[in-house]
């Protein structure tokens, strides 16, 4: 797993995958599976070749807070969608909101995410619906991030390009990539079963 951007994917004659390039070390195999952030958006590669291109930008806000979402019941995790049409826009807002109780902050403490996908100029302002539910924001941490997507399947070069994280808190869009990226490399649908309960 490389955790360092890729200086240079390698291609035999043909055009297929033999390795990646990063750092002055070179990692053969048959196949890569990755991150549209490790592929270079928009720029050509050393067959011409444009691996991702960026279709939009979201936008998240990681804010913590010192007291549940005010009107959730006190509710240590939650989840709120702000339809685009009660705001005025063409894409809705997410909020997602987690405590201590699932070992990701201190106690006492909850943090919220609230994110979209930019329409304009002012991506802050887009999410201030959002920003608002949550009451008083302790710290608050803002990304505007691209949006990523894979300009071919993988399949005649083996470099399976996953898409960028999107701005649904959800994971439906994960869940769905997951299984598009599969199916591209595999060849077939994934298929998940529930585990068999071993009795003792």
């Amino acid at each position: 797993m490389l955790d360092k951007p890729i200086d240079e994917i390698i291609t035999d004659k043909d055009g297929k995958f033999v390795g990646v390039r990063s750092d002055g070390e070179t990692v053969k195999g048959k196949q890569v599976i990755g991150d549209p952030s490790y592929f270079g958006a928009g720029q050509k590669t050393e067959g011409g070749k444009i691996r991702v291109v960026e279709e939009g930008k979201v936008i998240r806000a990681i804010c913590l807070l010192k007291h549940p979402i005010p009107g959730t019941d006190d509710s240590d995790s939650v989840q709120i969608i702000v339809p685009q049409n009660q705001v005025n826009r063409r894409n809705d807002i997410y909020i997602a909101m987690v405590s201590s109780t699932h070992h990701v902050c201190a106690k006492d403490l909850y943090v919220a995410i609230v994110s979209t996908i930019v329409e304009t100029d002012k991506p802050e302002l887009e999410i201030v619906p959002g920003l608002n539910l949550l009451g008083s924001i302790y710290q608050k941490f803002v990304t505007v991030s691209p949006l990523y997507m894979p300009t071919t399947s993988g399949q005649a070069d083996n470099i399976f390009i996953t898409r960028s994280y999107d701005a649904t808190s959800h994971f439906e869009t994960v869940v769905e990539d997951v299984h598009d990226v599969w199916k591209r490399v595999v060849g077939k649908e994934l298929v998940l079963k529930k585990r068999e309960v071993e009795v003792q």
